[in-house]
């Protein structure tokens, strides 16, 4: 591992005069070379479980446009399936789960150790790309965060409000807070793998923690990732964790100490103003651009990423979306994006 990776830099405190940058689902739909290679898998959760075919698709954007990171490609909800659960994916729709709402249910999930079973695939990819990117990138391994993991177990699909995982925490809170405490010892087990494979920083996506209201976003958010971090620091203590509690608007503030984490991803609810006077101030932040702006393009792109970059320039910065880019993004968007980042 290199201390001289930009973002490992930035991951350690350092301010760096251009930031590094990748971009969340930056392996993904908008790209003609993706879409190529998911048609030779057949299908998604196919093309997860090969290593190879996982691998190119990770190399495609670093290929395309020299981000600084590549991120694992795999699918948050692959530790609910390596736990017992059917997954399945509808075109269009999204993915469908069988759920898990009662205490049989959870008790009939897999013991945790058992998750490397159906996840020794996704090591095997973060091993090829470890051995196959170049020396200035830095491969980053993730996971969903326990409570979104949660949300989509519970429900049995996504949902517009989580709501089926709030009813469950609400009408019956010992099988809730089973299920989280079963998906947290997984994700533990899960990224610690993915770190002996070879990733050199790990992400936990909290996809929908705006959702939590009042003492339940500490309890059921950043306690969980937390409790994850803490327990990858004891066994992995010089590879960082950057943590995205997505959605938490003004509750981002603290959000370093509570969960313990080397960086915060901010997303585009907050302005990189107030999140480099609030958030920026106790470490190094992630983000936070529009990801309309790489379907729309033109100038705004450009005069927003400057203010992204110079908003943040005063403290550890890794330039990143608010959320995960999307598949009607124009490629040439993404470029003029990094170009401007980097001064062109």
């Amino acid at each position: 591992m290199s201390k001289d990776k930009t973002i490992l830099r930035a991951l350690a405190g350092e301010t760096l005069p251009t930031p590094p940058i990748w971009m969340m689902r930056q392996a993904g739909r908008y790209l003609p070379e993706y879409k190529a290679t998911r048609a030779e898998a057949g299908d998604f959760l196919s093309l997860c479980y090969n290593p190879e075919l996982a691998a190119e698709v990770t190399f495609q954007p670093i290929r395309r446009y020299g981000f600084d990171a590549a991120i694992l490609f795999a699918d948050i909800l692959l530790i609910p399936q390596a736990l017992g659960a059917d997954l399945w994916f509808v075109t269009g729709e999204g993915p469908r789960l069988s759920t898990t709402t009662t205490q049989a249910e959870v008790d009939a999930l897999k013991p945790v150790e058992a998750v490397h079973d159906t996840l020794s695939p996704i090591y095997e990819t973060v091993k090829i790309l470890s051995n196959g990117l170049p020396a200035e990138t830095t491969l980053i391994g993730f996971a969903g965060a326990p409570w979104t993991v949660a949300t989509y177990m519970i429900a049995g699909q996504g949902t517009p409000d989580q709501g089926p995982a709030h009813a469950l925490k609400g009408e019956n809170r010992p099988v809730f807070d089973a299920l989280m405490a079963r998906i947290t010892d997984a994700t533990v087990l899960y990224l610690s793998e993915q770190i002996k494979a070879g990733a050199e920083v790990v992400k936990l996506f909290d996809s929908w923690a705006g959702s939590l209201q009042g003492a339940d976003f500490e309890q059921y958010s950043l306690k969980p990732m937390q409790q994850i971090t803490a327990a990858l620091k004891a066994l992995h203590p010089d590879v960082p964790v950057i943590a995205f509690p997505r959605g938490a608007g003004e509750k981002y503030v603290g959000a370093h100490a509570a969960i313990g984490s080397d960086c915060v991803a901010v997303d585009d609810g907050v302005t990189a103003e107030w999140a480099a006077a609030n958030v920026q101030t106790a470490g190094c932040v992630q983000g936070n651009l529009k990801s309309s702006h790489m379907v729309t393009g033109g100038d705004a792109l450009v005069s927003e990423t400057r203010r992204t970059v110079d908003a943040f320039s005063k403290g550890p910065h890794i330039f990143n979306l608010g959320h995960g880019i999307t598949p009607d993004a124009d490629p040439e968007n993404v470029q003029l994006m990094i170009n401007t980042v980097r001064g062109g």
